[in-house]
């Protein structure tokens, strides 16, 4: 009898983890979400995951009104994905920034660097979310998800996501 064994868990993996809204929080959420990876085998690229948590958790902070954010990373069904909670009702607005403004791309980079990215309201305010799908050739340059496809995740919460452009 030939029996094939899955490479990769089909179990989903999650953390939560509360981070203190202040100056380091962007580096601890960072060295997080690589760490996860590493633990977990997830095909994706580190440095990417890193930035686009360091952006969405920078904003976090910048629109906070508590002392408390909440990161929440998960891995399944071919995607690497990574909540910010905080306090702010506020929708993330994507800035069309001048090549020369100081701010103003973290959602611009987010969008362009993700599969999908969007937010949702939360009970205490909102999150936003990335996702990154897993890479077939990590390591190559090429860029292929596990399905090939490009598509915003599937978000059974209210709110919008943002689809990468083709």
């Amino acid at each position: 009898m030939d029996t094939m064994v899955p490479i990769r868990s089909a179990v989903q993996r999650a953390r939560r983890i509360s981070l203190t809204a202040g100056p380091a929080a962007a580096a601890q959420a960072r060295s997080l979400v690589q760490a996860a990876i590493r633990a977990w085998d997830v095909p994706v690229d580190p440095p990417t995951a890193a930035l686009l948590t360091s952006e969405l958790v920078t904003n976090a902070i910048r629109h906070e009104k508590g002392e408390i954010i909440m990161l929440v990373i998960n891995c399944d069904c071919g995607q690497f994905r990574v909540d910010v909670h905080d306090t702010s009702r506020s929708e993330p607005v994507q800035e069309d920034a001048s090549a020369y403004a100081e701010t103003g791309r973290g959602l611009m980079l987010v969008s362009d660097l993700s599969t999908s990215w969007g937010y949702y309201p939360t009970l205490k305010g909102k999150a936003v979310y990335f996702t990154l799908a897993y890479q077939v050739n990590l390591g190559t340059g090429e860029d292929r998800s596990a399905k090939g496809d490009r598509g915003p995740a599937k978000n059974e919460r209210a709110g919008r996501t943002r689809r990468r452009p083709d």
